[in-house]
Parts: structure tokens; C-alpha cells; sequence
């Protein structure tokens, strides 16, 4: 269960499988489609299922998460229609890096969490090992369903908390019309244990966490450039503005 992958209480759902590499990775353990417990989607809905009440009640409801759950359209697609049979609110936390019919998949979702990897395509190879291709197409066809988006950006020193990024990335977001929320997070080094356990090598040894206050003021800087139809919502150690009205 989870507070911060969309509204309300939820229940998280981690698929396994992801080609991005992104340098700020914390969960290396889901990069591969054969690890991880195999489940069919009815006996994953089955347990789920009985949450409900906590659901209703809060507002909340089941996230798909990874790795990148579009790299299993149709056990995605499958969680997604049960989940809508059972009135239960659907979030898809990704970074749009798969495949699949996402016509169909978005019919059934009701909020995006989209992760921006970076607004420029080169930097956008640079951080992710991909290039940005399938990632515009995912956000191409989230603007024809017009599904309900919330976006996240990760700040890392050196990489991606320059100001004229800041100013690059609010100007892609304002591109996005029915974005709701906008979240930067400062990078942190919480997952560089998992990569020693699993012997890869961590390209951002030796970078340090995000600096807060750095992160206050860019977020200061991206909410501004966002304009009048944001406002900021975060707490104290929180970076998130919500489009207003």
C-alpha cells in the first residue's frame, strides 16, 4: 500500500522488464522480464480486490508500476479491464518506454504518472541509454485520449538542475494540456546498495543527494514558468504545484 503514486491509498503493482538505464536507476532488481513472482492477472485482482474499502473511503485505488509496465501490454491491458469491473480508480506510473495498443490501455486508466526523463533528446540518450522515440509516442497518444496526467522530474547535480532545463522543461509541460500536477524530485542515493548486491557498477558514485534548498529554488523557477494556472501544494520537503480550477 502507497500514499504517493496517486491519489488517496493504493495498492502498488511493480512489473518487472525495463531498457532504460537511467543513471539515477534505485531499482536495477526490475530491469529483467524472468525475475520477480509470476502471477495471473485474475488471482493479482483477486488480492487486491480486498482493499476496496480503503480505496473508497480515501479516494485511492491500484497503481501500475515497474520497471515499465508497458513492456507487458497485455497483462497490463488484462489488470486494467478487471480492475475497472470492479470500480477500483487506476493509475499507470511510467515513463512511457514500451509497447502495445495504448489506445486501448488508456481507455482503461485513469491518471498517468509520467516520468520526463529529460526535455532534450540528446540528454535524453545521455540519462536513459534510449533514445526519446517511443517515449513521445506513449505521450502522442495520452494527449489524443486525454487522460488525466500528473508529471515527475528527477533533479540531479550536474544533470539535469540547470536553469535554462528547468525553463525547457516547463515549456514541454505546458504543451501538455491536461496535466494536473507537476512534482520535481531531488535525486538521492538510497538504491546504490542494490547495484553493489547485484554487481553493476553505479555510473553517479561519488554524486550527492539533490541539495533541498537547490531544489526549492528551481521548483520556485519551474512553477513560475508554468504560470497562473499552477499553484504551489507541497509541504516543507515537497516540490509539487497542481494546476488550479
Amino acid at each position: 500500500m502507497g500514499l504517493v503514486d496517486g491519489p488517496g491509498i493504493r495498492s502498488v503493482v511493480f512489473l518487472q522488464g525495463c531498457k532504460l538505464r537511467c543513471l539515477y536507476c534505485h531499482n536495477p532488481d526490475t530491469w529483467q522480464m524472468g525475475a520477480g513472482e509470476q502471477m495471473e492477472a485474475a488471482d493479482l485482482m483477486k488480492k487486491i480486490k480486498r482493499y476496496r474499502p480503503y480505496f473508497e473511503k480515501s479516494g485511492g485505488g491500484v497503481t501500475f508500476s515497474g520497471g515499465e509496465p508497458l513492456l507487458q501490454p497485455e497483462f497490463l491491458l488484462e489488470c486494467l479491464k478487471l480492475s475497472k469491473d470492479m470500480g477500483i480508480h487506476t493509475t499507470l506510473d511510467t515513463a512511457g518506454y514500451g509497447f502495445g495498443d495504448y489506445e486501448e490501455i488508456l481507455s482503461y486508466t485513469d491518471l498517468v504518472l509520467f516520468d520526463i526523463k529529460h526535455e532534450d533528446p540528446k540528454q535524453y540518450l545521455f540519462v536513459t541509454g534510449q533514445k526519446e522515440d517511443k517515449s513521445k509516442r506513449f505521450l502522442e497518444a495520452c494527449q489524443q485520449a486525454g487522460v488525466k496526467m500528473w508529471i515527475r522530474h528527477v533533479v540531479v547535480p550536474g544533470i539535469t538542475d540547470g536553469e535554462d532545463h528547468i525553463r525547457s522543461l516547463a515549456a514541454k509541460i505546458k504543451t501538455l494540456s491536461q496535466v494536473e500536477k507537476v512534482e520535481l524530485l531531488p535525486y538521492h542515493t538510497l538504491g546504490e546498495n542494490k547495484y553493489e548486491s547485484m554487481n553493476i557498477k553505479y555510473k553517479l558514485e561519488g554524486v550527492e543527494p539533490m541539495n533541498r534548498e537547490r531544489t526549492r529554488e528551481l521548483s520556485d523557477l519551474l512553477f513560475a514558468e508554468l504560470g497562473e494556472d499552477f499553484t504551489s501544494v507541497g509541504k516543507k520537503d515537497e516540490f509539487v504545484a497542481q494546476r488550479i480550477g
